[in-house]
C-alpha cells in the first residue's frame, strides 16, 4: 500500500506540464530522508525489543517499550518543528538545483514538515505492532495512510493545481489520519489502569542505557544509508534536471520493490526477535533460509518484469519523452540493485530482530565509505550516469557481503548473541 501510493503521487507530478514539481519533491525528499529516517530507529528498535520481550513473556516490558519510544518520538517531532527554518535553509543550501526546482521543493517542505510529531509517533506504533506480530494492524494503518494520501493528492495536485505543495499537504494530512487511528487501536487494547501501573517503571536506567546503545547504532546505520541515497540524488541533479527526474522515477520503482521485500524483512524481524527471546537457534537457522529465498525471489521478479516492460511501466509515471528515453537506458541496473538489495534488506530485518545494532552500524559504514563513495566520486567527476548506478550497485553488494559474514555467529548454539 505504501509504495503504491508513492508511485501514484509520482505519476500525478510526472504528468504535469512543468517537471520542476517532480524534481522539487525529489530534492526536498532528500532533506526529509535525513529528518525522518535518521530517526528510523524509533520503529526498528521498537520492533526488535518488543519481539524479544514477547518471547520472554514479559508483558510489562512490552508496554514500557512502546511508552518510552512513543514519548521520545513526540519530543523529537516537536523539536523538528521548532528547528524547521534552519533545517530548511541548511538543506536547500547544500543541495544543487535550479532556482525553480528549489522553489518547488521548498513548497513541498513547508507543507510536509508539519507532520513531524505524528509521523515519528507512527514509526513507534508500527514497530510496536510488528514486534507483537500484529501485522493486520500494520496493514490497516498502511491502508488508512496510503488511500487517504492518494485521494488527497488527486484533489490537491490534479483538481486544484497545487503542485508540489499539494503533495506535501496530502502526505501530512494522511500521516495524522494514520496516527489517530493507531492511537485508537492502542486505546482499544490497552487499559488506562495498565499504563498507570507501569508508569513508575518508565525511568529504568539499565533499560534506558540498553535502548540508547541500540538506538545510537541504528541511527548511525540509518544516517549512512540516507547519506548514500542523498548523495546519489544530489549527484543526479548535477547531471541535469532530466537525469534527476529519471533517477527519481527509477528510485521510486526500487522503493516500490523494496517495500514488498520489506514485507519479508519485517516478518523476519518479528520472528527473529521472538526466537531470540526463546533462545531457539534452530528456528533462527530455518528463518534465515526461508526469508533469504523469499527476498531474493521478490527482488529478482520485480527487476525482470520492469526490464521486460520498461516503456508501459515507466509510461504510467511520466509522459516526458526525454525522461522515458533515459529510463530505458538505465533500467538494467535494477537487476544488481534489487538482487543484492533483497538479501541486504532481509538481513537488516534479521539483525534488527536480534537487536544487533553494532553489526548493522559497521555494515552500513563499510558499504557507504568503501562500496559506494569511491565510484560515486568517479561518476560525479566524469558526469557519467551509469557509473553512478554502478556505485549504488556496489553499495548493495557491500551491505549483503558484510551482513552475510556475520550470520554464522548468531547461529552458534553457545553464543546466540
Amino acid at each position: 500500500m505504501v509504495p503504491l501510493a508513492g508511485l501514484i503521487d509520482v505519476s500525478f507530478l510526472g504528468h504535469l506540464a512543468d517537471i520542476r514539481h517532480l524534481a522539487g519533491v525529489a530534492l526536498a525528499t532528500v532533506i526529509f530522508n535525513y529528518v525522518y529516517w535518521t530517526f528510523g530507529f524509533l520503529r526498528m528498535s521498537t520492533t526488535g525489543m518488543t519481539a524479544q520481550a514477547l518471547g520472554r513473556e514479559e508483558s510489562d516490558t512490552v508496554l514500557l517499550i512502546g511508552l518510552r519510544h512513543g514519548i521520545l518520538a513526540v519530543a523529537i517531532g516537536l523539536l523538528i518543528l521548532l528547528l524547521q527554518s534552519p533545517l530548511q535553509w541548511l538543506g536547500f543550501t547544500l543541495l544543487s538545483a535550479t532556482p525553480e526546482v528549489k522553489a518547488a521543493g521548498q513548497d513541498y517542505y513547508n507543507a510536509l514538515i508539519w507532520g513531524a510529531p505524528i509521523n515519528l509517533l507512527g514509526f513507534v506504533l508500527i514497530g510496536w505492532c510488528l514486534g507483537r506480530s500484529q501485522s493486520s494492524k500494520v496493514l490497516l494503518l498502511s491502508l488508512v495512510a496510503s488511500s487517504s494520501n492518494v485521494l488527497l493528492n488527486y484533489w490537491f495536485i490534479v483538481r486544484w493545481g497545487w503542485g508540489s505543495a499539494g503533495a506535501g499537504w496530502a502526505t501530512t494530512i494522511s500521516q495524522y489520519l494514520m496516527g489517530f487511528v493507531g492511537l485508537g487501536l492502542v486505546a482499544w487494547e490497552v487499559r488506562w489502569a495498565q499504563i498507570r501501573a507501569v508508569v513508575p517503571k518508565l525511568y529504568d536506567p539499565p533499560a534506558i542505557r540498553a535502548a540508547f546503545s541500540l538506538n545510537r547504532d541504528i541511527l548511525i546505520r540509518t544516517f549512512a544509508l540516507v547519506t548514500t541515497f542523498s548523495i546519489f540524488t544530489n549527484f543526479s541533479s548535477v547531471l541535469g534536471t532530466i537525469v534527476l527526474s529519471a533517477n527519481t522515477v527509477m528510485l521510486q520503482v526500487i522503493t516500490f520493490a523494496a517495500y514488498f521485500i520489506d514485507g519479508v524483512a519485517f516478518a523476519t524481524e518479528s520472528l527473529a526477535g521472538l526466537f531470540q527471546g526463546q533462545r531457539s537457534t534452530q528456528q533462527l537457522t530455518r528463518l534465515v533460509q526461508v526469508s533469504g529465498g523469499a527476498s531474493l525471489g521478490v527482488g529478482l521478479l520485480f527487476a525482470m518484469i520492469t526490464m521486460l516492460l520498461p516503456a508501459p511501466l515507466f509510461g504510467l509515471l511520466t509522459n516526458h519523452t526525454a525522461i522515458l528515453d533515459r529510463l530505458t537506458q538505465d533500467v538494467f541496473w535494477l537487476l544488481p540493485i534489487l538482487g543484492f538489495g533483497s538479501i541486504a534488506y532481509m538481513l537488516d530485518g534479521y539483525f534488527l530482530g536480534l537487536t544487533q545494532g553494532q553489526i548493522l552500524r559497521r555494515s552500513s559504514l563499510i558499504a557507504s565509505l568503501i562500496g559506494f563513495a569511491p565510484m560515486a566520486i568517479v561518476a560525479w567527476q566524469t558526469r557519467n550516469g551509469h557509473l553512478l548506478w554502478l556505485a549504488l550497485s556496489l553499495f548493495m553488494l557491500a551491505r549483503t557481503l558484510t551482513l552475510s559474514l556475520q550470520v554464522p555467529r548468531t547461529l552458534h548454539p553457545h553464543d546466540p548473541s
